[in-house]
């Protein structure tokens, strides 16, 4: 099944299960796909607060959704400082969450630099909306049980992190 991010958001989660309400089939899984735009502050935190509520809503525990909102979070704010366009996808089943971003912009060049806490190339007018202090990455690959990032500079970046239920 696929939600569209509105549809998600305004109907009980259950009611648009393909099971039609019955528990999740691991080999089904229930997918939503989110696009963000680069610099859209006006809607950041709203990809993560809307797969945040679809979890909660089918009875995961509360520390696993905990892992991915952070997770979720981080990501959809990296796209939208960063980049220029991106997509999170994040596909639920009962064992596991996965959760796969892809953005278009400027990539990832030192990707071992950006995986240290604190080191950050956000620039001083991000800064100052209070991100960009290098915790996004670490903070990914921490609460994740599976974490990979690809990157190309001047094309974009990949991230697939898997959260274990």
């Amino acid at each position: 099944m696929h939600e569209v991010c509105d549809l998600v958001y305004s109907c009980d989660i259950m009611d648009c299960l393909p099971t039609g309400g019955r528990p999740v089939n691991p080999a089904q899984g229930i997918s939503l796909e989110f696009s963000l735009m680069g610099a859209d502050f006006e809607t950041a935190g709203e990809v993560s607060s809307k797969i945040k509520r679809v979890l909660q809503q089918i009875g995961i525990a509360a520390d696993i959704i905990r892992r991915i909102a952070i997770s979720s979070y981080e990501a959809e704010m990296n796209v939208i400082c960063y980049a220029y366009r991106g997509s999170v996808r994040a596909n639920i089943f009962s064992d596991r969450t996965e959760l796969r971003v892809e953005d278009e912009g400027p990539g990832i060049a030192e990707i071992d630099l950006a995986m240290q806490e604190g080191y950050s190339t956000a620039p001083d007018h991000i800064r100052k909306m209070g991100f960009g202090a290098g915790m996004g990455l670490p903070n990914m690959a921490r609460c994740s049980d599976e974490f990979d990032i690809q990157s190309v500079v001047g094309e974009g970046t990949k991230i697939h992190m898997v959260i274990r239920h």
